[in-house]
């Protein structure tokens, strides 16, 4: 009997440094012109909060892969269970579009007739390889 297995998201911390620039860098010229305000004080928490959460959504993707379907938790967003047996093929991407992947290093998973998902397991090759076990059809193109 095939048990869950869990992997976790590979992370990019160059792409956290360049939110984090993104974030805070704005309010730099804000300081310099106005100093330390109530307002600027304010605005630095309310920064912090969301670059909390990004990080938060980071550091907690997870794919859970049980023996009927495939499992995505970004944080504190669940993503609708993807039956294996619906997976078609699963290749390298480069795409960028917002997904549940905190790395560019990044896979596509085609399911269904139309769907398609962008994930980026820390062991791609590991993470393919338990999906093609539960399920032989699925096309794998990730070592090529």
């Amino acid at each position: 009997m095939t048990r869950s297995k869990t992997f976790y998201s590979k992370i990019s911390y160059g792409l956290l440094v360049i939110l984090f620039l993104v974030f805070y860098g704005s309010l730099i010229p804000i300081y310099i012109t106005d100093g330390i305000t109530i307002n600027i004080s304010s605005l630095f928490v309310m920064v912090s909060l969301v670059y909390g959460c990004i990080v938060y959504l980071f550091f907690n993707t997870t794919y859970t892969i049980t023996p009927q379907h495939l499992i995505i938790k970004c944080g504190f967003i669940r993503y609708k269970p993807i039956p294996i047996k619906s997976i078609t093929s699963m290749a390298k991407s480069s795409n960028i579009i917002s997904s549940p992947a905190a790395s560019f290093d990044r896979i596509e998973i085609r399911y269904g007739k139309f769907d398609e998902i962008i994930l980026s397991p820390k062991n791609k090759s590991e993470f393919a390889a338990y999906l093609k076990q539960l399920n032989p059809k699925i096309e794998n193109r990730i070592e090529n």
